[in-house]
């Protein structure tokens, strides 16, 4: 029994552990879920989806969300969204809800669908970017209409089990927890408006009757009297003011963070290393990201390659990989290229090696003791990302709109590439002990398979001798003419 209870912990404290970024501790994707208006079953409100990660988006097919109602709720309508199945509403005569599922499934539209069908930020096939990338493209709404689900903050129930796949698994949501309400800004910009319940108006009714009974009382000759009324006047008002913002409002957040331990059980990417000074190339280790694909991959005279549809993505995501001996879909490959007396330069490429699967909004983070005198970045855009103030040793780089920020099929185009000029720091820089190289390494967000760090390619002990036996022969030449000089005279 005690073994059993000991396990349980460890797994929960190992979830809690993996879904904790260091690059990114507070990252996550928060769902709000705001009541706009009650109807005589339910309510309207407005979800919002936002992605404060970083350097981790959601790419196609996009985000699905999902919750249990806690009662019989249905869903009459949705606007900007949509659930993958009605489910039984056969006990409805008349109108029909649009999902009559205890656990309805949602996700995003189409670009393009009707005007009539869309809601503002939505409509955008599921795809959120990283908030470091691009923080308008980070969000995603919807309005939902709730029927049998109660018209007052009181009877209404808050969903629980969130979940959300993005567009695979590895997030773990949280339970919903009430917050106060969101301010909308109409389209022009000029008016806001508020996320609460008709219930407000109680409270107001209360506050607008005190400070009328509070007149009568301050009315009295007593300067003792008022000042009492005075101080207990001003301490009710504010009591009914944060029972205005907190209780009366219908509004609740999802936390959801990612995990990349509960996402998959192998990495997703590797990388390999090269450098001016040793001809020797490390590649990535074997199997970096598991063997499970070798029997159906790709060689390069396959006769698959001249097939139709080749690049066409299958329902479930499998990829169709390029034979290599670490199988991954994904190789970021740093190569040390020119050593200059107050810089050093450095080529990062990426490889696709997926022939189904592009990569929109790719993003690569790179962790590196010289990531503070980063200097220039040719054809990648550049962010530093700094969450401990202090430390400066992590940079996020990511294609240039329009030009490289679509990373191709595996192929002739399925990669992409930049020069990185740092500057040197005289007191920490070397080439020894492989500090050149990267300490981490994230494409879209999941960590890299890192070659084992005794296989680095070090500066030669050559390079050493070489010197030496340059000031020894530089030495000798000296000796010789000065014995020579004495000779002569």
């Amino acid at each position: 029994m005690r073994l059993h209870i000991l396990a349980m912990c460890l797994g929960v404290i190992l979830s809690y552990a993996a879904a904790y970024d260091p690059l990114d501790p507070t990252g996550n994707i928060t769902i709000k879920w705001d009541i706009m208006s009650w109807t005589p079953d339910g309510y309207v409100a407005t979800v919002t989806i936002n992605n404060f990660q970083m350097y981790r988006h959601i790419g196609p097919p996009g985000w699905q969300m999902g919750w249990t109602w806690a009662k019989k709720e249905v869903i009459w309508s949705m606007v900007g969204a949509q659930t993958t199945e009605q489910g039984d509403c056969s006990k409805f005569k008349g109108n029909i809800p649009h999902c009559c599922k205890k656990t309805p499934t949602v996700v995003d539209l189409l670009p393009g669908v009707p005007y009539n069908q869309q809601f503002s930020n939505c409509c955008k096939a599921g795809v959120l970017a990283a908030w470091g990338q691009d923080p308008v493209a980070s969000g995603s709404q919807f309005q939902i209409s709730v029927g049998q689900a109660g018209t007052s903050n009181k009877t209404v129930n808050l969903p629980k089990n969130f979940t959300l796949l993005g567009p695979g698994p590895g997030y773990t949501c949280g339970p919903a927890k009430v917050v106060p309400s969101t301010n909308f800004l109409t389209p022009d910009r000029r008016r806001k408006t508020q996320a609460l319940s008709k219930s407000t108006s109680l409270v107001f009714y209360l506050i607008a009757g005190f400070k009328y009974h509070s007149y009568i009382l301050l009315s009295v000759d007593k300067a003792n009297t008022r000042n009492e009324a005075y101080k207990l006047i001003e301490f009710i008002l504010k009591t009914l003011q944060a029972v205005k913002v907190i209780l009366w409002t219908v509004t609740w957040n999802v936390t959801c963070t990612y995990s990349q331990f509960l996402a998959r059980k192998n990495p997703s990417c590797c990388v390999s290393l090269s450098t001016f000074y040793n001809d020797t190339i490390i590649p990535c280790p074997t199997c970096a990201c598991g063997c499970e694909h070798k029997r159906d991959c790709v060689k390069s005279d396959s006769k698959i390659l001249s097939m139709v549809g080749l690049n066409t993505p299958k329902k479930d995501n499998s990829p169709l990989l390029h034979c290599t001996h670490h199988m991954c879909p994904i190789r970021v490959h740093w190569h040390v290229k020119v050593n200059y007396k107050d810089y050093w330069r450095v080529k990062v490429s990426i490889t696709n090696f997926n022939y189904r699967l592009n990569f929109s909004h790719w993003t690569l983070v790179v962790q590196h003791p010289n990531m503070n005198n980063v200097t220039q970045v040719f054809s990648f855009d550049y962010k530093p990302l700094v969450p401990y103030g202090s430390i400066n040793d992590t940079g996020m780089f990511y294609g240039m709109k329009y030009y490289n920020d679509m990373l191709m099929e595996a192929g002739k185009f399925g990669n992409v590439q930049s020069e990185i000029l740092l500057q040197k720091d005289q007191n920490t820089f070397t080439f020894r002990q492989g500090w050149a190289f990267p300490r981490k390494v994230y494409f879209n967000g999941d960590e890299c398979m890192m070659p084992p760090p005794d296989s680095y390619p070090f500066l030669p002990n050559s390079a050493i001798k070489q010197s030496a036996t340059l000031l020894t022969i530089t030495c000798s030449f000296v000796l010789v003419f000065l014995v020579s000089r004495v000779i002569l005279f």
